[in-house]
């Protein structure tokens, strides 16, 4: 189970590196805003069309889902915004290289803390040791 949970991982990895540039390359075009729609609605039908086949699948219960969890999709617009600002100024490796440093440093808090219902995972020494390769490494790839 790890090891598929690896490969997920690294599959969404992937999709947030071929997303930036080219939601990067729409909204140069027509804008962040038109971008930021544009993904989203296309996001909406990908996941759309398998309820539809799933007859709504859980759909029904997003009541049950607290507020802050239902805001979530507003984080997918801020990213495109970002996205759409900074690969034009710093160029696409240091965009996620940025990015994924961030996701690093909020991910470490969130298991340290166990915030939004996240497993507990402490942040040791090892853990620390790789955020500092990581802050390096990001450090290295924006000069």
């Amino acid at each position: 189970m790890v090891i598929l949970a690896l490969v997920v991982a690294f599959l969404g990895g992937l999709a947030i590196a071929f997303q930036s540039p080219l939601a990067s390359q729409m909204s140069g075009r027509i804008g962040w805003l038109e971008s930021a729609f544009i993904v989203h609605v296309g996001g909406a039908i990908l996941a759309g069309l398998p309820l539809v086949f799933l007859a709504g699948g859980r759909l029904t219960e997003w009541r049950q889902v607290p507020p802050a969890a239902l805001a979530c999709g507003t984080l997918g617009v801020a990213l495109i915004a970002s996205v759409s600002y900074t690969i034009p100024r710093i160029g696409v490796t240091a965009t996620v290289a940025v990015i994924i440093a961030a996701q690093l440093l909020v991910g470490a808090v969130l298991d340290h803390f166990g915030l939004f219902g996240t497993e507990i995972r402490p942040f040791g020494w090892a853990r620390g040791l790789g955020v500092v390769v990581l802050l390096l490494g990001t450090w290295l790839v924006t000069r």
